[in-house]
């Protein structure tokens, strides 16, 4: 053997190896992907409102609706939650005096949470006490103009003390934004043939 070929025999593997161990300069980095914005209470609701209003399928609105409930029904403090359950039991138990004392807690906790306003509006009107449930939907549309349930209750006192013309404007508010709503759909129609009746 010359000493060139064993020279060669000597190099070759290590060329091989060193080759072998160098990154190829042909494969790309791959970087992670950028984290994806955390969508917002506001965000879900605008988007589930849209999604609501192209609905007329009653069914497949609930859907829908449900997960607007959802969202409201988020306070962000434990501590809201508790007392709001607490209302929710104690009013099932029709202890009304001790839920409106967990109500009046929670909005003086977390006074910019809608549903506070909206559950104390409730239950001032299972107790008659419109006046009051009036103040407190005003205080949940404040928050969230776009409160089917609080306009609705609006409406139910509106109707009761027969403000047909203020009432049917309310409900027709519900249907706008929630269009599917066969309560709201009934009360426009009996309003409006009752309105136009009073016309002839």
């Amino acid at each position: 053997m010359s000493a060139m070929r064993f020279i060669a025999t000597l190099i070759l593997p290590v060329l091989i190896l060193s080759a072998a161990a160098a990154p190829p300069a042909s494969v790309p980095v791959v970087q992670e992907p950028p984290p994806l914005e955390a969508v917002s209470p506001s965000q879900k609701l605008d988007k589930l409102f849209a999604q609501l209003k192209r609905l007329r399928d009653p069914s497949a609105a609930q859907g829908v609706v449900a997960e607007i409930w959802g969202v409201w029904n988020i306070s962000g403090s434990a501590t809201v939650d508790l007392m709001l359950r607490s209302a929710d039991a104690a009013a099932g138990k029709q202890e009304y005096a001790a839920a409106l004392d967990y109500l009046d807690e929670a909005i003086a906790l977390k006074p910019d949470y809608a549903e506070s306003w909206n559950k104390r509006a409730t239950l001032h009107f299972k107790t008659g006490n419109y006046e009051r449930s009036m103040a407190d939907i005003a205080q949940v549309l404040a928050r969230e103009p776009r409160h089917f349930g609080a306009l609705s209750g609006m409406a139910a006192i509106l109707e009761d003390a027969g403000r047909d013309a203020a009432a049917l404007a309310i409900w027709e508010r519900v249907i706008d934004l929630y269009p599917a709503n066969r309560d709201a759909q009934g009360h426009v129609r009996t309003l409006s043939e009752k309105l136009d009746g009073n016309k002839t």
